[in-house]
């Protein structure tokens, strides 16, 4: 038999090196997948209306939900799985993979069946109106239907990249975005099968179906350290808490976005129009394609920090984390010069509508304000996710998503004319704060390593 391959580079490697081998991977499989939210939202946009765009809207925050519970599951395991690697525990390493794939399962149904009970209630209260709900409901009801398909592409994806293998996350997500696109004008369009929004929604889970089926089988390749056996999906209570606890961090944040999406589409919505929800959802699609940069940045950041914590090495640590905090400041200052520079360009690759442009120009060049020092703080809100400080995570996340926007959502509109900026404006406004509680939070967490540093020293 092979050698199984044990990813022990994490702890000898130079960690530019090191950071460039896993993040690389992980920000074109992100890229791919944010090019290709807005190729299926531009193909909605001009084939079908800009009351489909706009019905899309609400249908964000419902799938946040569902990430969010895959997400305390798949970025869990992950994080464990990475730190059980640098304390080489293997066996407990595999036996939170087989318990990983026994609960996206089950997480993937519970969430599925309650969403498909209350669907029509649920996309009402998320920002839909009676012109947009019959697009929201038509979409989320197929993506519902291959949420347990969903819950286990993401989570595999998110595991092979702690095993050691980026690369293949990376192609996984590729495949799937290549398919995607390619079936998304032939679902979509008349002189296809003319299925309209519903086929866009086929699409994405045919496309992670055969994804998924690739990834199941490099996970039964006998020659990896990390394999899909017998005897390790029974549910284990310690594993599934320590799963619970270090993944609640990640839940808690998507969740975190989700009521902010629906107190954002609520906002514009009774200040506005359907026309401004349909906005807002652009510009989080092209927000989100340098967010997505950071978030790519931070999986690769995740298993070398994860690693390197377990194997007591805070100077690595520390290396890692200043780089990436100045990889990712680097990518949302491109973010900053799209969004106040070009966002009339960017609003015609999703509508040719005048009204929906100019609402989606406003708030691009709003939201941007302060985009530069946003890839920082998610760089420190996912540096404490892999250390396994999911309470700190937890709380930076919050702060942003939350705690500081919730507030000014409810103030700001006051005292605006017209009211609806007041809602644009809460953006960059919680950004800012969150920030600065951020660094805050992280100078004093330094300190503790700097002194770990000098005790190993001694």
């Amino acid at each position: 038999m092979a050698e199984r391959i044990v990813p022990t580079e994490l702890g000898t490697e130079k960690i530019s090196t090191l950071l460039k081998k896993y993040a690389i991977p992980s920000i074109v499989a992100m890229i791919a997948s944010s090019i290709y939210n807005i190729v299926d939202s531009a193909y909605i946009g001009h084939g079908i209306g800009p009351m489909a765009l706009s019905g899309l809207a609400p249908t964000f925050p419902l799938m946040n939900i569902s990430a969010a519970f895959g997400a305390m599951v798949g970025v869990g395991a992950s994080t464990m799985i990475s730190v059980r690697l640098g304390q080489k525990n293997y066996e407990s390493a595999q036996r939170i993979l087989g318990n990983a794939f026994t609960m996206n399962i089950l997480v993937g149904i519970l969430i599925g069946v309650f969403a498909l009970l209350f669907l029509d209630p649920i996309l009402l209260f998320f920002g839909a109106s009676e012109n947009t709900l019959q697009f929201a409901h038509e979409y989320m009801f197929w993506i519902i239907l291959g949420n347990v398909i969903t819950h286990l592409y993401f989570g595999f994806n998110a595991i092979l990249r702690s095993a050691g293998h980026p690369d293949i996350a990376m192609k996984a997500t590729i495949l799937t975005v290549v398919l995607n696109s390619v079936l998304d004008p032939i679902f979509i369009f008349k002189w296809g099968l003319g299925l309209g929004i519903k086929g866009a929604a086929i699409a994405t889970i045919l496309s992670q179906t055969v994804s998924l089926c690739w990834q199941m089988h490099i996970l039964s390749n006998k020659n990896e350290l990390l394999h899909l056996h017998r005897g390790i999906y029974r549910l284990k209570g310690s594993i599934v808490k320590e799963i619970l606890s270090i993944g609640i961090s990640p839940c808690l944040m998507n969740l975190a976005a989700c009521f902010v999406v629906i107190f954002f589409n609520r906002g514009l919505l009774n200040y506005g129009d359907d026309y401004a929800v349909g906005a807002y959802s652009v510009v989080h699609k092209v927000t989100f394609v340098f967010i997505t940069l950071v978030m790519g940045l931070n999986q690769g950041m995740q298993p070398i920090a994860g690693y390197n914590y377990g194997a007591q090495r805070p100077d690595r640590v520390m290396a890692v984390l200043r780089l990436a905090i100045i990889w990712a400041t680097i990518a949302m200052v491109l973010g900053w010069i799209v969004s106040e520079f070009l966002p009339r360009y960017a609003a015609l690759v999703f509508t040719t509508d005048p009204k929906m442009i100019e609402e989606i120009v406003r708030g691009m060049r709003i939201n941007g304000l302060v985009m530069p020092l946003i890839g920082s703080q998610m760089v420190i809100g996912n540096f404490f996710q892999a250390i396994a400080k999911p309470w700190k995570a937890i709380f930076l996340s919050l702060s942003r998503q939350f705690l500081f926007l919730v507030p000014c959502l409810l103030i700001f509109p006051t005292f605006w004319k017209p009211a609806i900026e007041g809602v644009w404006y809460s953006l960059p406004a919680s950004d800012l704060i969150s920030c600065i509680t951020g660094f805050t939070m992280l100078a004093l967490q330094l300190k503790q390593f700097k002194k770990q540093a000098q005790q190993l020293q001694q």
